[in-house]
């Protein structure tokens, strides 16, 4: 079903079309072949990059789509609801673009913005590691300055993207302490990088989620964004927006559920009536649906503040919380609208549920969505 929206201009209409249409007409066909063969959409996101589709909140001026953050994540929403690992994909990469055009020099920005912006490359992050996920402070990814730039040393863990990305955000220390850590953007073909094999995931099969590995790894100077010791900072000054994207996501996965289970209700006939013609049901679903729409106003009110400019970081948090919570909920439901058959995997919805567990863990678990909230409260 069609999510009726309220958008601020008739570009932004034109904008979600356009989204709908690629999403029906190049996603649904293949998402469940790609899923189940746990194989890369080749070309997807190539026609996602020609239709302006992986940079629409960055500048125009640097070859961006120019979009408030509320039109991109109503977008991204739209993807989600066809393909959720290429719509996580597709918000890890606009993550980060974020870095350069934030703390990069002009030099820089010139050099490498409009490849990553025009949808010619696509970009990971890389800032967890085994025993660093959370407490991002405690990296341990080493690198070394030398004439010339740094020797990288280290391995960084749950990459989205990992070995198929073009290029990667990554934060290795060049000191001790919080403030010893710095964000370096590193090219696929970096000798000494390595990757391991993708991880074997509840969901999100067709795009690969791998560690990388850096073997005395070289990486000239000017590949270094912000200065020395300001990785952290950049790595925060990200988040907020990334926890939007992750949201906007989880609802567009939840908003497929609730269709699926709707559908499957209108047609499926128990003691004679429809069974979303029973109350106990028909209730069911409209708790699913409350909690979508829930979901989609919590992030919209973020990407609201954060467009006007206000703080927003604990309802960054609150959105976070609120549409994964929400997205667990509603597609655990769906398989019950279904019974025995949500089971199977002759139906989407089983898929679905191993999808939605990610959302509550990924870009900060709820757990820590919560500690930013009650902090924000303290203050």
């Amino acid at each position: 079903m069609a999510v009726e929206r309220l958008l601020p201009t008739d570009e932004a209409r034109d904008l979600i079309q356009l989204a709908r249409d690629i999403a029906d007409k190049v996603l649904a066909p293949i998402v469940d072949e790609h899923e189940k063969a746990q194989t890369y959409p080749e070309g997807v996101f190539a026609r996602l990059g020609e239709a302006g589709l992986l940079s629409l909140p960055y500048p125009e001026e640097w070859g961006g789509g120019g979009q408030p953050y509320e039109v991109y994540l109503q977008v991204l929403e739209e993807l989600a609801a066809r393909w959720a690992a290429v719509a996580v994909a597709v918000s890890v990469h606009s993550l980060s673009c974020h870095p350069l055009l934030a703390f990069g020099t002009e030099e820089q920005k010139q050099r490498w913005l409009p490849e990553m912006l025009g949808g010619n490359t696509i970009g990971a992050y890389s800032l967890s590691e085994p025993q660093a996920g959370s407490d991002a402070a405690a990296v341990a990814c080493k690198a070394n300055p030398v004439e010339g730039g740094y020797r990288i040393n280290g391995t960084k863990a749950w990459i989205t993207h990992g070995g198929v990305a073009d290029f990667y955000n990554v934060f290795a220390r060049t000191g001790a302490g919080s403030r010893g850590i710095s964000c370096f953007l590193v090219p696929k073909d970096l000798d000494g990088l390595s990757f391991g094999k993708p991880e074997e995931k509840m969901g999100l099969h067709a795009v690969p989620t791998t560690t990388a590995h850096y073997d005395h790894a070289m990486v000239s100077e000017d590949r270094r964004l912000g200065s020395e010791g300001q990785g952290l900072q950049i790595a925060l000054s990200a988040l907020d927006a990334g926890r939007l994207g992750i949201a906007a996501v989880a609802t567009g996965l939840a908003q497929a559920a609730l269709d699926e289970a709707v559908a499957y209700a209108k047609e499926r006939t128990t003691f004679g009536k429809k069974i979303i013609d029973h109350q106990g049901l028909g209730f069911l679903l409209a708790d699913m649906a409350a909690a979508v729409d829930s979901a989609r106003a919590t992030y919209l009110d973020a990407a609201r503040r954060r467009d006007a400019g206000l703080s927003y970081s604990r309802q960054a948090s609150v959105a976070k919380l609120v549409a994964t919570d929400a997205a667990m909920k509603v597609t655990t439901d769906a398989v019950q609208v279904f019974g025995g058959s949500g089971y199977t995997r002759d139906f989407r919805v089983e898929r679905y549920m191993r999808e939605a567990k990610i959302t509550q863990i990924f870009e900060g678990t709820n757990q820590i969505q919560r500690l930013v909230i009650s902090r924000s409260l303290a203050k």
